[in-house]
């Protein structure tokens, strides 16, 4: 089955955030209210109620002087989503068409998605004790919808289709930016981790725009699937078991406890 996917094209996006409060609508979210730091963006990063932020970069020229770049940041629904991999409960799959998703009844809060991410997307949400992040609107998509975000943006800075067509269109754009003015724009996503479903036109290096230039997997990911998560299933009952033992060892040792009088000890 075809990818299909957004384009987010840096250099016509204007900062509206309208694909930010689109998000917050179709899913439902509340608002999550952050003190000012100094800076325009709203969010730090995305968190258990926010899965889609705007990101404002201040860079300083020594020509041109302050400069923001813009980035929406959201969940890069990666082809090979190491996410998907540590979840020790399998709530997370992907459609075929390559949204990552998660199955909220069965995720337990347990971070590990969290850990793996190497971009740190999925956040907690207490009050749910779970974690969440973008799900590139599947309930939309698979309804013949376009994504809330891409369906809302008024400068054409989002575009939903088959990513092999929207590669087309993101190769020609960065051929016209070198030729204008921007010698260092790039396409991210195509390549990086093997894929990610959510593709970029930067008009810079990646850093630029805090983004990884060369993301890479945590090698804890290695442990964790090698000997930790094909015995998660008996971890949970030995650990019970150590605690269990451990509460009644440490009551029967004190009950064996020199017992006090009011005028001192026996």
């Amino acid at each position: 089955m075809l990818k299909m996917t957004n384009l987010y094209d840096v250099s016509k996006c204007t900062a509206c955030r309208g694909c930010q409060v689109a998000c917050k609508d179709w899913n439902q979210l509340p608002a999550v209210i952050e003190p000012f730091t100094g800076n325009y963006q709203t969010h730090e990063t995305t968190n258990g109620d926010t899965y889609t932020i705007v990101k404002f970069i201040e860079q300083i020229d020594d020509v041109k002087g302050i400069q923001w770049n813009f980035l929406k940041f959201q969940c890069m629904h990666c082809f090979d989503p190491e996410c998907m991999k540590v979840c020790p409960t399998d709530c997370i799959k992907q459609t075929e068409w390559g949204a990552v998703i998660k199955d909220y009844d069965k995720c337990i809060g347990c971070h590990y998605c969290t850990y793996a991410c190497p971009f740190e997307i999925p956040q907690y949400r207490k009050r749910q004790d779970i974690t969440t992040k973008c799900t590139l609107c599947y309930e939309r998509v698979e309804e013949g919808l376009t994504p809330a975000c891409a369906r809302t943006c008024p400068t054409g800075a989002l575009q939903f289709g088959e990513r092999e067509e929207l590669l087309i269109q993101a190769r020609e754009r960065v051929k016209f930016l070198k030729a204008n003015g921007f010698p260092n724009a790039t396409i991210y996503g195509e390549k990086e981790l093997g894929g990610l479903n959510k593709l970029y036109v930067l008009t810079d290096t990646p850093d630029k725009f805090d983004l990884p230039v060369d993301p890479k997997v945590s090698g804890n990911i290695g442990f964790w699937q090698n000997w930790v998560q094909p015995y998660f299933g008996w971890l949970i009952p030995v650990t019970l078991g150590a605690s269990a033992l451990s509460f009644v060892t440490s009551r029967l040792l004190a009950n064996k406890a020199p017992a006090h009088t009011e005028g001192g000890h026996e």
